[in-house]
């Protein structure tokens, strides 16, 4: 198992300055990115994607999208079984998808959330843990069964 103290981040070519402030202000963390480095335009499913399945095999327990509006994003990494990525644009919100749905994947907007709210948001999500209760477990369980119902 990875550490817990590991995050992954990715974004598309609007979330670059944002990621760099997260990992310019959160140094307590250990931060691996995925890309892009540079400003050239990017499509979002691509890192979403690289970004989901990273989180999946295990080479970090959670991981940071940021697109412009973090939707695109979301969408994109819920598509790889396993994953719960949604956009989060309050802390009770941060604190909540932790506790009670495991969030593994936090999807955050550029154009939605100044950075010095986004940086207070990132912090209470990387640093409440998931409540363990039977009931939160279980519902968690029907979301991944939804996954394998034959289309």
């Amino acid at each position: 198992m990875a550490s817990e103290k590991l995050v992954l981040i990715a974004s598309d070519h609007a979330g670059i300055s944002l990621k760099a402030e997260l990992k310019n202000n959160l140094v307590e963390w250990t931060w691996i990115d995925l890309g892009p480095t540079g400003s050239e335009k990017v499509d979002y499913p691509d890192f979403a994607q690289l970004l989901a399945k990273a989180v999946i095999s295990q080479n970090a327990p959670r991981g940071i999208l940021i697109c412009g509006t973090g939707i695109g994003m979301s969408i994109a990494a819920n598509k790889v079984p396993g994953i719960r990525a949604a956009v989060i644009e309050n802390p009770l919100s941060a604190r909540l998808s932790r506790e009670h749905n495991d969030l593994n994947v936090l999807c955050l907007g550029t154009k939605i959330l100044a950075p010095e709210y986004t940086l207070e948001i990132v912090k209470i999500w990387l640093s409440t843990p998931f409540s363990e209760d039977a009931r939160h477990r279980k519902r968690i369980e029907k979301i991944h069964s939804l996954e394998r119902i034959p289309l």
